[in-house]
């Protein structure tokens, strides 16, 4: 039976509706707002499961039929989800992960189809509302409800939900998620905003949040409250917890005071080994496994508990630090000696080789997306390849996460990069994580502000990031700066920050717990600026400013600018000028319709000499100036000689000589490289010319 809710948010009117499509799925919800429609699906394995973690996966959709289009490609259908799509997905996510009860390991399935769009309201906060709907009415044991929504700051003032062009004007931007009680998660840019900026719009959008609450609710409650599956961790033996933990209790608080990762993971490994050998051996075959599997478990909560207590009461972390040191940092540059530009960062056990690579206007990046064709003009590629930790793996495509962490890197260097008026060219970044121990996403931020200096771009300002977490039980709050790998598993909060000395310029944060308040919000933020200009002091002792100039192997860009009717001249019929152009001095040419021209060349003599080719085509002639031209054609009355490319003028009989002349051909023949001068322009642009002017008049006289 087909239920609505409708409710207000931003300014516009939004409904969930359900009972009508997809109605096998346990939870289906389409989310709609003006030409908006947004499908969202939840289903829960009817199976007990298996793994020992929670199996929830998060498709988001895109339908090009959406906005009335055909995709483009060789197939002419949707195929393997964009990034855009990707980021979307990890936005749904990432709030709903933590609502479900700890141990929960159904099989879980959210989709989200966008079914209309018309690029004027978010898609995502829609998807992701929509989630959080069809597991409401659904069976599945979830905490919720949650509710989503972007916050931005146009022409000074914050607003919900902004249209797709406000938000590409807006000096903030976030989408954020959370509960009742509080903050889920958070993850936008801004344009140097301050700690109290940020603080204000994430107070603001969280208040705007309260009708989306009572909307699912009343949905729910519209659908008959569907009961809810009982769910209870599955309960250990409380003699063989104690037998466990008298064994390994206090090798494992010894082994989490090492310092080193892979030392500490080892003596870990091997504690664990030996407590199952040990304790294991006088247990019956049939029961190994079913044992062996709750030493793991045990063995995994006494390292959980051990590692926060040592935080809580003693104020002391896994590698001896306090709550807000800083590991030590080294940095280099110009390491790659063909690159642009090049850095590498380290942090503690974490290390990012950044690159900059410049480009010319041929490189950017094209993307077909449902708010049309897109151009990138800065990219920022992350990767994550199993030798950073130690690990071995599969290598190939681009990971969700690996998408994810770029993104955020991308964020926050994108509010530093120049004009492309001032800087004309196109930008690409790679971090590549060489050692992975806590925060790479951060340490990209860092290598690659470091490599955009090496590779002398005027960025607008020196940008780091760090890494914060949390440590919460009942009162008891410990807020981490810098954290490592293991903080961020243990933790209740990873929250990044990256910004310059004068504001943040892109945040990100993920709650564990059911949510955290506003004052651990501001102190966190407070202490992450602190951390912030530390790590921003230790870069800067290696390289502060930007190189005088450009990598001798990166292109040279020159711009000249030509009237647009004379922009077809230079392109020649089917191209074929500017294809000459090219071809003869390997140059690199984009001309805009304004009559705006881009040069781009690794060879300065080259460049010049295309330069001077396309000004030979669009110049004017001029009346008294001397040209050498070319005799392109031979008549009784004349010859026409081309003195610009494709620009001739006549030189009559008369014009040849001081003497009379007979036959032109006594004089010039087609082919032949004559010195003439331009007498006469018509308006018609007909030109005179004259050979005569340039003669001495003692030729005549003789």
């Amino acid at each position: 039976m087909k239920q609505t809710v409708n409710f207000e948010l931003g300014g516009q009117e939004v409904t969930l509706e359900t009972g009508r499509i997809a109605r096998q799925a346990d939870g289906s919800v389409l989310v709609s707002c003006g030409n908006n429609i947004v499908l969202v699906t939840a289903v829960t394995s009817k199976n007990e499961g298996t793994a020992d973690f929670f199996p929830l996966t998060v498709e988001f959709s895109e339908k090009f039929y959406a906005t009335g289009r055909i995709p483009g490609g060789y197939f002419k259908r949707e195929g393997r989800p964009g990034a855009e799509a990707i980021l979307n997905c990890r936005l749904i996510d990432r709030p709903i992960r933590p609502t479900f009860p700890e141990g929960y390991n159904r099989e879980t399935q959210i989709v989200a189809t966008v079914l209309s769009y018309d690029g004027k309201y978010s898609a995502n906060s829609l998807a992701s509302i929509g989630a959080s709907t069809a597991l409401h009415i659904s069976q599945a044991p979830f905490g919720g409800p949650t509710a989503a929504l972007q916050v931005a700051e146009v022409d000074g003032k914050l607003c919900i939900n902004p249209s797709y062009e406000d938000l590409c004007r807006a000096d903030l931007a976030l989408f954020m998620a959370g509960t009742r009680k509080g903050i889920l998660m958070v993850e936008g840019e801004a344009k140097f905003k301050t700690e109290a900026e940020i603080l204000e719009a994430v107070s603001f959008g969280h208040k705007a949040m309260a009708p989306i609450f009572d909307a699912q609710d009343e949905l729910r409650e519209k659908t008959g409250n569907k009961p809810k599956l009982e769910f209870t961790a599955e309960q250990i033996d409380p003699d063989f917890t104690k037998v466990v933990s008298d064994f390994v209790q206090s090798k494992v608080a010894a082994a989490l005071t090492i310092k080193d990762k892979l030392e500490r993971y080892s003596t870990l490994d091997a504690i664990k080994t030996e407590a199952k050998e040990a304790l294991l051996e006088t247990v019956e075959d049939s029961m190994k496994d079913q044992r062996s599997g709750e030493v793991s478990k045990i063995f995994g909560d006494i390292k959980y508990n051990t590692a926060r207590a040592m935080i809580l009461k003693e104020g002391k972390r896994i590698d001896g630090r306090d709550t807000t040191t800083v590991r030590p940092i080294t940095n280099e540059v110009a390491l790659l000696p063909r690159a642009h530009g090049s850095a590498l960062f380290t942090r503690g056990e974490t290390q990012v080789l950044g690159t900059v690579t410049l480009g010319t206007p041929d490189d950017v990046q094209h993307i077909d997306a449902l708010d049309g064709h897109l151009k990138k003009d800065f990219m920022l590629h992350y990767n994550f390849p199993p030798y950073c930790v130690g690990e071995t793996g599969r290598m190939g495509g681009t990971s969700r996460r690996e998408t994810g962490h770029g993104f955020l890197a991308e964020k926050a260097l994108h509010a530093v990069i120049p004009e492309q008026e001032k800087f004309p060219y196109v930008l690409r970044i790679v971090g590549e994580v060489m050692e992975s121990n806590g925060s790479s996403s951060m340490g990209t931020v860092c290598a690659g502000t470091m490599a955009l200096l090496d590779a002398g771009v005027p960025i607008k300002g020196n940008v780091s990031g760090i890494a914060m977490g949390l440590i919460k039980e009942g009162d008891d709050v410990a807020i981490l700066t810098d954290i490592l790998g293991d903080e961020d598993h243990l933790g209740d909060m990873d929250f990044k920050v990256a910004g310059t000395r004068e504001g943040i310029t892109a945040f990100q944060m993920d709650i564990k717990i059911d949510s955290i308040s506003f004052d651990i919000f501001e102190k966190a933020l407070s202490q992450a600026k602190t951390g912030r200009n530390h790590i921003l002091d230790e870069m800067e002792k290696v390289i502060s400013t930007p190189r005088g100039q450009v990598s001798q192997y990166a292109p040279r860009i020159e711009k000249i600018k030509v009237k647009p009717e004379k922009v077809r001249e230079v392109i020649g019929a089917g191209g074929k000028t500017i294809k000459g152009i090219v071809e003869e001095t390997g140059v690199k040419i984009n001309i805009e319709d304004d009559g705006t021209i881009q040069i781009s060349a690794t060879d300065p003599e080259q460049s010049a000499k295309a330069i001077k080719m396309i000004e030979d085509i669009v110049a004017e002639p001029e009346v008294g100036q001397t040209y050498n031209g070319k005799v392109v054609k031979v008549t009784d009355f004349g010859a026409f000689v081309e003195i610009l490319p494709n620009t001739s003028g006549l030189l009559h009989i008369s014009e040849l000589a001081h003497e009379r002349v007979r036959n032109v051909t006594d004089v010039v023949n087609e082919g032949d490289m004559v010195d003439v001068k331009v007498l006469d322009v018509d308006r018609a642009g007909r030109m005179k010319l004259s050979r005569k002017a340039l003669l001495p008049k003692e030729t005549a006289d003789a």
